[in-house]
């Protein structure tokens, strides 16, 4: 492409070099530079791009796009613009010939929920015949094709090659979630939504954000700056950060929830084991429905892909099968035991929110005793740690506290901070078991810690008897685990299979 057409829209500070050259490719690795390429210098958090551009060059980058001043070669093509990092949202959209354009692309943000209302939302849109994409948590999907996920959103010009794939492949409905880095670091600044869902808000991320307050702006920005005028806007107005967002973005919004008077809201309706049934009524009047999924988190989600549905003119017995036809969502509450053993399920939840909804809503629908296993996540935010612990403590008959993806913190004090919350539990009496003591026999409330993750789940399976509840929670779908750098398989649910297998008495 010409780099005339391509720095179209770049807000350009300084042109030192010939600018009518060839781009050959657009680059943001170093590494992955070639013969005419175009490097752009992001500054990141932990690296700065501007340190790489000899090795940019000398893998064969001509055009340099910078923000920092830098010294130059003749034969190179400087280009300064302000903002490095929205530059490369700019020039991906350039490069690419802006796909979303020519997409119906729907945005979904929030802490918890973006993934199974993005599961919902696409059985809803492929019931209705239409060819839908997803980029998203578990992976990026479409056309039976589907690639994994390194992030939840995609660096800015990694995002818009997929959409140009994604178009060029005839899909015309794209699903992505919307993360708050994402948000924060410019990614989808340069996309052209139709329709933004927020899901709700609650402690995640602070290790980044550092206050809700800077991780709710984070969100905002999604509805007030990159949703342009007229464009659809879903939210939540049974969250409180919900109706923050409603009061200050002073655009338009159709609203859904249980509690408040919102457009889209549930009547009559259960909660089961075998699933969520009930009304749905809208502005235009009622219809059933009937869904595999548990809990009244799910109903929510549920709520919000209903909701935007309603919002693309989806007839309603397109969303009544399509919220039918989804039987599961991978590491969401996800059953991984049969009849005859205790209830075991694998769960995404890693915040504070996510797994006290998680609890509540098996200890409705639970017979026996509740054992949850649960660790939290190194290099993240550290102050969720003790919530966490109170959390699963205060709504667990047992639980197991054990090691999630360490990555370059020690697992014993990333053990010891979730203890804080467990100790810090008052007018409770917790007692701390010992493995052994577990496998023995318990009556008590209490917990225990294990670091070793498989051993964890296979303890808390030994343990459980056949009308019990097992919940693992924190690693939903990953099928790995870090440690240090150094990532290695690990899947919560082949291993919990596997124990289930292993105990005779099921």
């Amino acid at each position: 492409m010409q780099l005339s057409h391509l720095i179209k829209g770049l807000d350009i500070l300084e042109i030192s070099g010939d600018n009518s050259g060839d781009v050959s490719s657009i680059c943001y690795d170093s590494g992955r530079c070639e013969k005419g390429s175009l490097f752009v210098a992001v500054s990141g958090h932990k690296s700065d791009g501007h340190d790489y551009i000899s090795e940019a060059v000398n893998g064969g980058a001509r055009y340099i796009v910078h923000e920092k001043d830098i010294n130059t070669k003749p034969e190179i093509t400087y280009i300064k613009v302000a903002d490095s990092r929205r530059a490369l949202g700019v020039l991906g959209k350039n490069f690419f010939q802006n796909p979303s354009s020519k997409l119906c692309l729907i945005g979904i943000t929030g802490t918890n929920g973006k993934t199974t209302v993005s599961y919902i939302l696409e059985s809803i849109l492929a019931s209705a015949g239409l060819q839908v994409g997803v980029i998203g948590t578990v992976n990026y999907r479409f056309k039976g094709k589907a690639f994994p996920a390194p992030i939840t959103t995609p660096e800015s010009l990694d995002l818009q090659k997929i959409l140009r794939e994604m178009v060029d492949s005839g899909i015309t409905h794209v699903i992505l979630e919307v993360s708050s880095h994402s948000l924060d670091l410019q990614r989808v600044n340069s996309c052209e939504f139709n329709l933004g869902i927020f899901t709700n808000l609650s402690r995640d991320h602070l290790d980044y954000h550092h206050t809700m307050e800077r991780y709710f702006l984070a969100k905002k920005i999604f509805f007030e700056e990159i949703l342009n005028v007229g464009k659809k806007m879903i939210i939540n107005s049974d969250d409180i950060w919900g109706q923050k967002l409603l009061e200050e973005i002073n655009k338009k919004a159709k609203t859904f929830g249980i509690k408040s008077e919102s457009d889209v809201s549930a009547e009559n309706f259960t909660i089961s084991p075998d699933g969520i049934k009930g009304e749905i009524k809208t502005p235009h009047g009622k219809f059933t429905i009937h869904s595999s999924m548990i809990g009244k988190f799910n109903l929510y989600n549920i709520l919000a892909a209903t909701t935007a549905a309603l919002s693309l003119r989806i007839p309603e017995e397109h969303i009544q099968a399509g919220i039918e036809n989804l039987k599961n969502i991978p590491g969401r509450l996800e059953k991984v035991s049969e009849p005859g053993q205790p209830a075991v399920f694998v769960d995404y939840a890693h915040t504070e929110d996510a797994l006290r909804r998680v609890l509540k809503n098996l200890s409705e629908l639970n017979k026996g005793k509740i054992i949850t296993v649960f660790g939290c996540g190194g290099d993240r935010d550290r102050g969720k740690r003790p919530l966490m612990g109170n959390a699963a403590t205060t709504l667990s008959d047992i639980t197991i506290v054990t090691s999630d993806n360490p990555r370059t913190e020690d697992p014993l004090t990333i053990i010891k901070e979730i203890e804080k919350g467990i100790i810090g539990l008052t007018g409770t009496t917790v007692k701390k078991y010992s493995p052994e003591e577990l496998n023995k026999n318990f009556n008590n409330r209490g917990y225990t810690i294990v670091p070793d993750r498989k051993a964890a789940i296979e303890l808390a399976i030994a343990i459980a008897n056949v009308f019990d509840t097992v919940l693992i929670a924190g690693k939903g779908h990953e099928n790995y685990q870090i440690t240090g750098n150094r990532r290695t398989p690990f899947d919560d649910r082949i291993v919990s299979a596997e124990a289930l297998k292993k105990v005779s008495k099921f």
